[in-house]
């Protein structure tokens, strides 16, 4: 069954409350896997393992659910577990024989995601391997990140456009000395699709283009903001160092080597929609079997992106649901303590960040004080405009 039909089956939406207890609970893992994984990044700690140990904490969680139910309801990792180092920018997610570690220093950027019956729930966070405040250019990179997705929290909405967002986020990124960096996508999600087709671009250029489009109640997005202090112009430096993958489900193509064969039955039979990480199968097979698959376009590859070495780099993603009472962001963690070196003046920016989240009509009294792991998002804005200010 394709995306499309799948989602198109039935349309299910934020108007039906079994929907949004989904996206919620699927929020609720999401956000713990990120703070596990967090607890596990430590140096001299093997990337894979810490990888290995988010994708397996989200398996368990959600395979504990929905266990005694009728028609069986589908789960898991919707994305696997990145952890991009410095100049690295994103999807790495080494093989099992990969012997990289953590050094003292490094900037990580995790992203990770999960599903409950096909609605997914992503993040992505920026966290520095040092104790006490991030100083100089990476907190201003990580606050020019942090302030950007406050911004597009606030401006994706019902009645606001996609190019609305590309625009501020570009300028919030400028007002640090930063660039957003470009080819990263933030989709529209629906139930069992992760990359739907009303899309934000973080960066307008003649190259990349997309459809115009405009926010609608009862939308799920998950917002991607990845900023640089280089030229935000990254490079695939080695095809080899790609593990995560996702089936094309409506392209087909008859396989000529038996090992591209079995691998493509085996990820048709285990990750039939959501992407994978090739650490799912037998390694030696996989790499020869992968290539032919890629080749005839039977798997979309999510390629390991750099910067320049020295550059820094700071990513934050979130899901957020277009409620009828506002927008809920549903996943976040909270940033380190962060002294940057610009402070935000413009009061462009400035408005957009004081614009309210939630309305405050019906329902607004119905959230309490936030559960552990799902901030109230205001109290997010405030800290970060304080940060952004120059104080602490």
């Amino acid at each position: 069954m394709s995306d499309d039909e799948r989602g198109e089956e039935k349309e299910l939406d934020l108007s039906s409350p079994e929907v949004v207890t989904k996206y919620k609970s699927a929020a609720e893992i999401v956000n713990k896997a990120l703070q596990l994984v967090l607890s596990e990044c430590k140096p001299n700690t093997k990337i894979v393992d810490i990888c290995e140990k988010g994708d397996s904490y989200i398996r368990e969680q959600t395979g504990s659910m929905y266990k005694n139910v009728k028609k069986k309801i589908e789960r898991g990792v919707a994305f696997p577990t990145c952890l991009s180092v410095n100049n690295t920018v994103c999807h790495y997610s080494p093989l099992a024989s990969d012997e990289t570690v953590l050094k003292e220093g490094d900037i990580l950027k995790i992203d990770m995601g999960c599903h409950i019956d096909g609605f997914i729930a992503v993040v992505g966070h920026t966290h520095v391997l040092q104790q006490g405040p991030v100083t100089g250019r990476a907190a201003d990179v990580i606050a020019a990140a942090n302030t950007a997705a406050e911004v597009a929290l606030r401006l994706v909405r019902p009645g606001k456009k996609n190019q609305d967002v590309t625009e501020a986020i570009q300028k919030v990124a400028a007002a640090y000395d930063c660039k957003i960096v470009e080819g990263v996508l933030s989709h529209q999600m629906k139930q069992f699709v992760i990359d739907g087709n009303k899309v934000v671009l973080s960066v307008s250029n003649p190259d990349t283009r997309v459809d115009d489009a405009e926010f609608e109640e009862n939308e799920v997005y998950a917002i991607d903001i990845v900023t640089s202090t280089g030229d935000a112009k990254p490079k695939l430096l080695d095809e080899k160092q790609t593990t995560i993958y996702k089936r094309a489900v409506d392209k087909n193509y008859h396989l000529k080597m038996k090992a591209s064969r079995f691998i493509f039955s085996e990820i048709s039979q285990k990750f039939p929609i959501m992407p994978f990480s090739a650490r799912a199968l037998e390694e030696k097979r996989a790499r020869l079997g992968l290539v032919e698959c890629v080749n005839h376009e039977l798997l979309q590859p999510y390629p390991v992106l750099h910067e320049k070495p020295g550059d820094f780099v700071a990513h934050i993603k979130f899901t957020v649901l277009l409620m009828p009472n506002g927008s809920d962001r549903i996943t976040s963690h909270s940033l380190q303590e962060l002294q940057p070196t610009k402070t935000v003046d413009d009061p462009e920016i400035k408005a957009w960040l004081a614009l309210a989240v939630k309305s405050k009509k019906k329902g607004g009294g119905k959230k309490k004080k936030g559960k552990k792991g799902e901030k109230g998002e205001g109290d997010e804005a405030v800290a970060m405009e304080e940060t952004t200010n120059g104080e602490s």
